[in-house]
């Protein structure tokens, strides 16, 4: 098959290496055209200087941008790549983006008989550099075969989880469940901290009973050593937080914890801290701390 990937940021550039290291003829595409040149450099393939030309003659275009007017822009803009995709191609967008964009995207890729997969993914940076992203898909049977293939090069687990939209609502759900979790554990470290316990002896030995987590076996070491400078960036999961947070007034459901750790992330932010990882909400907790 013939490759495209829109979009090579934090989490693009690597998910595209996956796909030329594993044989796939590709080309790819991103705003900064010296980062594809780069790209090129290092994995091969090709790039080309607009969207609708690195789409050109494409089994599979692959997009990972930044939010839905992103999407919206690089897909049916302006040389979008919509413009040069062939009937019977598929596009997987792997932006976070809202449900509502998703069955968009799918309407009006089908009028021109291409396919369509919302494929938000959860892993981070260092999922997306291991080829160990899980995906989660929204979309055809059908297409998601056809794209497994691809897929398969930089994900350790990917699911079609109904029709078109429902990869980003579980996308949302991902984002709920990783907000609580990250604020009990800024809550715990900094409750231990000024105890007196030891930190790095409490999460050896808490993270072996039910207070396990990703985010302690990943996280715990970095916060508290008072290190934020990586990871998934705060700015990155306001946004995320606030489309599952419009999702739920559509459809009623309650996100009181989540609204309340969207505002300490806008706390952090207002402190400097929009690029800081996700896991520096201990930061609003422990600054009188010493």
């Amino acid at each position: 098959m013939k490759v495209a990937f829109i979009g090579l940021g934090v989490m693009g550039y690597p998910m595209a290496g996956h796909v030329a290291k594993a044989g796939f003829d590709i080309c790819v595409y991103n705003r900064t055209q010296s980062k594809a040149g780069k790209w090129v450099q290092e994995f091969g393939g090709s790039w080309q200087a607009t969207p609708a030309q690195a789409a050109a003659d494409c089994d599979v275009v692959l997009s990972c941008v930044g939010n839905d007017e992103d999407v919206k822009q690089v897909i049916f803009g302006d040389e979008g790549a919509f413009s040069a995709m062939k009937a019977g191609s598929i596009l997987v967008d792997h932006t976070t983006a809202s449900a509502n964009l998703a069955r968009e995207l799918e309407s009006r890729l089908a009028a021109k008989k291409v396919g369509f997969l919302d494929g938000p993914v959860s892993g981070g940076q260092a999922g997306a550099e291991n080829g160990a992203l899980t995906v989660m898909l929204g979309g055809d049977q059908e297409n998601y075969d056809k794209a497994l293939p691809i897929i398969d090069c930089y994900s350790r687990f990917s699911k079609l989880l109904g029709p078109a939209g429902n990869g980003q609502l579980a996308k949302m759900v991902n984002q709920i469940c990783i907000a609580g979790i990250v604020q009990g554990l800024a809550e715990g470290l900094d409750f231990a901290r000024r105890s007196g316990l030891d930190g790095e002896a409490l999460i050896e030995t808490i993270s072996k009973g039910a207070a396990g987590s990703w985010q302690m076996e990943n996280r715990s070491k970095t916060m508290l050593a008072d290190q934020y400078d990586f990871g998934f960036a705060v700015d990155w999961m306001r946004k995320d937080l606030g489309i599952a947070l419009a999702q739920a007034k559509e459809n009623g459901a309650q996100l009181p914890v989540t609204a309340i750790v969207d505002s300490y992330y806008s706390e952090i932010q207002s402190h400097g801290g929009g690029r800081w990882d996700t896991s520096s909400l201990l930061t609003r907790l422990s600054r009188d701390a010493d």
